[in-house]
Order: structure tokens, then sequence, then C-alpha cells
């Protein structure tokens, strides 16, 4: 049987972003056996004391007579109840945000509150008018690439490139180019940010937020890595209450991608959309995975671990990359690490590249070595820009010894294909 798909069924049914890459370094590592140097994984490292702490509240869900209506019984499609008021007693105490159980919406991970949210605010609205999604700094996460039931409403703004030293650099958003107004749908961005790590600063997202208030647009923060968990952020930075601001945090990267638990936190009036739009969709998050997170939130052992175990684990990585860059990279070729600021990606950007990001990526299999091309990461973008074929996401979840020898073979492959371009003028 061949089925006509739908318009949408055949935007859905292709892999998009780098999500097509991810499909072949599956492929690449399942043929290779244990010789391959990943650094292009996006799994977070199970960390022996992150475990231990969902194995025990696990096992303590267990134990007790709610674990039959947690896994026996269907749940209401805001979430679970103590996990609720578990976030709204954390955010209350820690930040002083105000809110109640009807700011909180807890998701199938952040990736289906970003389908739901963009669709309920972008498109084609009432009146017949388009309305688009802003992604107001590339590179950003691919994931917003393919959240979009029409494409072509996607808008994304190029950034200024700043220069900090020799071999650093910072993406900072074109606040002089950024213009909201009420063909604008929804303004979304990650923070820190995946893949570069780079954290917007507060200013920044203040003026963000204000331009977008001035239109009645909500700004969705993709929170993924930030404070309060994972807490993958390595510069000081604060989370922002507007009533046009929804943040989207994620147990994913602090030890729970399984459990897809993701939790919304912003007004009730943009929540409840999304809200429907989700009962529609999936009803309701895993409740297993939210029963033991609120046990982790309620106790402050979520948080603690996050500070002091999950951020330390992944900083210590990226200063053992930058330590490997500046011995084995030759300094006469222009190379430049975006600052590191957060998440668990170092990117790299090589301004002089004779080759594509993508033939790179072909060749540094060649030698065992797995990274990420950086093109996937620029949704929205003019292709032509030269700038988004010169850049690769390198992960920090393999071993400090696997990052330097994947450093150092890098650095090899990088100078060849300079090499061999010389050659051939």
């Amino acid at each position: 049987m061949d089925p006509r798909l739908s318009h949408l069924g055949q935007r859905m049914s292709r892999l998009s972003g780098v999500r097509a890459i991810n499909k072949d370094i599956a492929e690449t590592l399942q043929k290779g056996g244990s010789h391959w140097i990943d650094l292009g994984a996006g799994n977070p490292v199970i960390l022996p004391g992150v475990e231990a702490m969902w194995r025990r509240y696990t096992q303590e869900l267990m134990a007790e007579p709610e674990f039959g209506k947690v896994l026996c019984r269907y749940g209401v499609s805001q979430g679970y109840g103590p996990l609720l008021e578990a976030v709204v007693d954390y955010f209350n105490r820690e930040y002083g945000w105000g809110i109640t159980r009807r700011n909180v919406l807890i998701t199938p991970g952040s990736q289906s509150f970003y389908f739901f949210a963009v669709n309920v605010f972008c498109g084609r609205d009432a009146d017949g008018q388009r309305r688009t999604l802003l992604l107001p700094l590339i590179p950003d996460y691919t994931g917003y690439g393919g959240i979009l039931i029409e494409e072509s409403d996607l808008q994304a703004m190029p950034p200024t490139i700043e220069k900090q030293g020799s071999h650093t650099f910072k993406y900072r958003p074109d606040l002089d180019q950024l213009q909201v107004d009420k063909q604008v749908g929804a303004i979304l961005f990650s923070r820190p940010c995946n893949p570069t790590g780079n954290v917007i600063t507060d200013e920044e997202v203040a003026q963000i937020v204000q331009r977008a208030a001035a239109v009645d647009v909500p700004v969705i923060i993709d929170s993924a890595y930030a404070i309060p968990f994972p807490h993958l952020t390595y510069v000081p930075m604060n989370l922002t209450w507007a009533e046009n601001v929804i943040h989207c945090f994620s147990l994913s990267k602090a030890g729970l991608p399984g459990e897809r638990v993701g939790i919304a936190i912003g007004p009730e009036h943009l929540l409840q959309s999304v809200e429907c739009f989700q009962a529609n969709a999936s009803i309701h998050s895993s409740q297993l995975g939210q029963a033991i997170a609120a046990r982790a939130i309620r106790s402050g052992e979520l948080a603690k671990l996050s500070e002091q175990v999950i951020r330390p684990h992944y900083h210590k990585k990226m200063e053992h990359l930058q330590a490997a860059f500046a011995r084995e990279f030759p300094q006469e070729l222009p190379w430049f690490l975006h600052k590191a600021e957060g998440a668990l990606f170092a990117w790299l950007w090589l301004p002089d590249l004779p080759i594509s990001d993508r033939e790179l990526y072909q060749q540094l299999k060649q030698q065992g070595v797995v990274v990420v091309p950086g093109s996937p990461f620029f949704p929205g973008m003019d292709p032509s820009w030269s700038h988004q074929y010169q850049c690769v996401r390198i992960s920090l979840t393999a071993s400090v010894e696997q990052i330097e020898q994947g450093v150092a073979i890098l650095s090899q492959v990088v100078e060849q294909a300079h090499s061999r371009t010389l050659l051939t003028v």
C-alpha cells in the first residue's frame, strides 16, 4: 500500500535538521564497534550519584500505595498534582515568582511543548493572516526547524559575531536589526544554547521581552540547560518572569531523558491553550517520571545534585577540551571556540575552512571520529551565508581521553584540508 500523504504528513515524515545526521551517526557507530571516538552524542552521561537518586525515588514510589494510581490510572493533562505543587513551592521559594498551579504545565518533554505552543501561536490566524515564529539568534537548537506545521512560518535572525582574543568568540543577538511586529506569533530561543553554549545576557533578554510585550507576542525561553536544573551554566544568569514569557525546563539533562518530562512555567492565559493542544495530542506526560521528579524537586536534591555534580562534571570536560585545542590546533590557522557559557557542547568555528562542515564530518568519520556538522543548527537562515558551513558541534559527553584524542585528530584533518587546498592553488 502506498498511501497519499497530506501536506502535513509529507513535512512530518521527513527527518529535519540534525536528526538526519544522528541517524547516520547511529548507523555508523553500530557498524564500527567500540573503536569510534563519539564527540557527537547528545545523550547525557549517566552519572552514578544522579542515577542513584532516580533509582532511590523510584524504589520509594514502588513501595507506596500511590504507585498503583500513578502507573495504572490516567492523569490530568496539566500534570501530576504533587509535581505541580513541588514546582510551585520551589520556584516561589527560590525566585519569588508568586506562581500557582495554573502557571505550570507538565509536558511529554520540552520538544513536545515547543511543537504544541508554536502551532498554537504561529501560522494562519482567525483573520487569515500568517504569523511567524521568530528565532532572534541563530544558530540555535536544530529541533526548532521541524516544529512548525508550515515551514515558511519560520523567521531567523543572523547574529553579530564578537571575537574575544585570538581563538574565542561569542554570538550576540543583533538587537539593532530585531523587529517584533504583529506579524510575529511567538519568539523562541534556548538559554544556554544548544549547540553553542551561548547565554544571551539578562539585558538582552529584557530587551527582547519588552519589544515582544509591546505587540502582545509571547516569548518562549528554552531552559533545558538552565538553572536550577540541570544548572549547566558557567556564567551568572537570572531567570526572567514577565506576563509574556514562558520558560520550559527539562529533566532530560538532569538524568531523566527516557521519561520525557518537561516543565513549562508561565502566565495562565498563555498556557491554557497549549494545555488543550496537549490533551488532544498526547493526554499527558509519563506519570512515573512525574512522580519521581516530584520527590526529587520537593526534597531539593535535584537542584543540589545539578549544582554540585552535573554542572562540575561538564565544566571540567570543557576545560580539558579548551586545553586540548590550545595544545593541538595549529596557531597559524584561524579557529575559534565559542565562549564557554553553558550546556554540554563546544562549538568550533573555522572561518577559512576550505571544505564544508559536512565534508569535514565525512573526513573525520574516516579517521574514527564523529562530530556534528554545524549547518543543521541554522534553521530558517539564508543558505547563502557561508558561516553556517564553517562550524561543528563537539559533545562533552565523551571521556576526557576521548575528547583529547578526538581534538588531536580533528586538528590533523583540518590542517590536511588546508594543505590540500594550498597544493591545488
